[in-house]
């Protein structure tokens, strides 16, 4: 059993003779600060002291006085009421032996056994290149795939293709016109199409591909235009994707979706909750808490963007999910209201949906915002953003913060080789990690002990290392990959200290490096692992500030 479910199970026990019933669920433990504060405290005191007619503080010592299980140093109770519990150092240390012997499946849980999960993110028109709006939801929503399948769902992630309606037929006439200019006709690109330069470079594939066979009827074949455009950029998404360490399990086409007859079934199990108002059909998702109704079909007969929607969901509901996620951009605000709506008027339960909102990112350089592409003369797309910095570190800062906040990106600070930079800082303590292992071999066998690790800096990362689990049930149950990241700093943090306060290999006292040489090694796995799971690497070898190799 884990140490902290045996120090609840031993807290609600106490309760229980003291005549207070509880379930172990509502006791909260949180990681001290200090060894002045213990290795774990709770504030149960407070919530329970009024039902027993006594104060915060007299509860909490009457708890601490009976509290006994294996591994526990002591327990106290302090001022204003709470419960601080000091473990024994090998009962801390036993993680050490737990993550050698389970390596980067230690921190496995299993919250979501036997649940399946589809996660959808990224999904951009295949009208052009991404920009750093699907570069922010492709890291965010790939770090949170990896970290629910560690949690132990079955994950499967999707891409929903936007390949019908208006854009992909602007898309079709940008491709026309690009098309006929090469071979030097007249034709303009339409003001609400496509100008960049992806599709003059599709346009160049196609002449080489078929000549000018084209060039007389372009337009009467415009459905050929719009699928080879669309195919094309799909393509180029794709390997944008895969560059950035992204791929799908799932790709689900709006146009299959439409050309099996799907928004028109879903649009007839709908209209028990629909009415018709100046010739359009409205959804009453006014009931349900949306600001307004909302239109499924307009008046001239068009479906809107609502409904081909709705009808995804329902296919994704259909196909036995227990559960979805959606990463939308935050201009979707307003839109999960009316999703929700519409599933639940089609049988299916709102609460199984998931919508996670991603906030832009502003790019600074040199201290200013930077948001011209010196190619191209337009915003800088996924694709320079990760040549100019790196996949690493673009992927890092991109999770740093919750999806649901603004994201201000230096460019310069992702860039430099320091510890002010916190994805270099990171790995860097890999690589030392890594060097010290290499350095050690010596020692051979390490000790998976922890009963000499007794001074403040070596309690702290066991205690760390104690709590990785935790983290990532928390990071899975918000769908939050900051949790993550904010973890991997502190765990660095701390293994830099430990590093800088204790000698690890030291020839007159083997037994204590072989067991700080294990530690070193459970670090450098939880280290690992944890980068592993927002997608970022972990070098055996870094470069320095002042260029000179290190990890060795």
């Amino acid at each position: 059993m884990d140490i902290q479910d045996t120090i609840k199970k031993e807290v609600a026990r106490v309760l229980k003779e003291l005549g207070v019933e509880i379930e172990e669920k509502e006791i909260l433990l949180s990681a001290s600060d200090t060894r002045e504060h213990g290795d774990y405290t709770t504030n149960i005191a407070f919530k329970k002291a009024k039902a027993l007619s006594l104060a915060p503080l007299a509860l909490a010592e009457k708890i601490a006085d009976r509290i006994r299980f294996d591994g526990l140093e002591k327990c106290e109770a302090v001022k204003p009421g709470f419960i601080n519990f000091f473990l024994k150092s090998d009962e801390l240390g036993q993680v050490i032996k737990e993550i050698l012997d389970k390596k980067e499946h230690f921190g496995d849980v299993t919250l979501g056994k036997g649940t399946t999960i589809n996660v959808e993110y990224v999904s951009a028109n295949p009208t052009g290149t991404l920009h750093l709006g699907h570069a922010r939801g492709a890291a965010l929503g790939d770090s949170i795939s990896r970290i629910l399948k560690k949690a132990g769902y079955n994950v499967t992630r999707e891409y929903y293709i936007n390949d019908a309606g208006n854009q992909i037929d602007h898309l079709g006439e940008s491709l026309i016109a690009r098309y006929l200019q090469l071979f030097g006709i007249d034709a303009p690109v339409p003001e609400d199409g496509y100008h960049g330069e992806e599709i003059i470079r599709i346009a160049k594939s196609l002449k080489d591909e078929v000549g000018d066979a084209y060039v007389e009827n372009a337009r009467e074949h415009i459905d050929f235009f719009k699928k080879y455009g669309s195919r094309l950029l799909l393509e180029f998404i794709k390997q944008d994707l895969h560059a950035f360490r992204v791929d799908q399990d799932v790709y689900t086409s709006e146009k299959a979706i439409r050309e099996r007859g799907a928004v028109e079934d879903v649009l007839e199990k709908l209209k028990p909750y629909c009415y018709e108002s100046e010739g359009a059909l409205f959804l009453d998702t006014k009931k349900d808490g949306d600001d307004k109704d909302r239109v499924l079909v307009k008046s001239d007969g068009s479906y809107t963007y609502l409904l081909p929607d709705i009808a995804y969901h329902d296919d994704k509901f259909s196909r036995g999910f227990d559960r979805l996620v959606d990463l939308f951009g935050a201009d979707h605000h307003g839109y999960i209201t009316r999703l929700k709506s519409a599933v639940k008027d089609l049988g299916h339960d709102p609460e199984k949906l998931d919508v996670c909102l991603v906030q832009m990112v502003r790019l600074f350089k040199d201290g200013e915002e930077f948001k011209m592409s010196k190619r191209t003369g337009n915003a800088i797309s996924m694709k320079e953003l990760i040549e100019e910095c790196g996949v690493d570190a673009v992927r890092y800062f991109f999770v740093s913060r919750s999806g649901n906040s603004h994201l201000d990106f230096d460019i310069d600070l992702a860039k430099s080789l320091g510890s002010e930079n916190p994805v270099y800082y990171a790995q860097y303590t890999h690589a030392r990690l890594c060097g010290i292992l290499l350095n050690g071999k010596a020692f051979l066998p390490f000790e998976p002990k922890g009963d000499l690790l007794t001074s403040e800096s070596e309690r702290s990362l066991l205690l760390l290392l104690k709590n990785y689990p935790e983290i990532i049930a928390s990071a899975a149950k918000e769908l939050e990959p900051y949790k993550v990241t904010n973890y991997i700093h502190s765990l660095a943090m701390a293994i830099n200290e430990f590093y800088t306060k204790c000698r690890v290999l030291d020839d007159k006292d083997p037994s204590l490096s072989k067991q700080r040489l294990a530690l070193v090694d459970a670090c450098r796995i939880v280290l690992a692992d944890s980068l592993s799971l927002i997608g970022v690497s972990a070098p055996e070898r870094m470069v320095s500030r002042d260029k000179e190799e290190s990890g060795l």
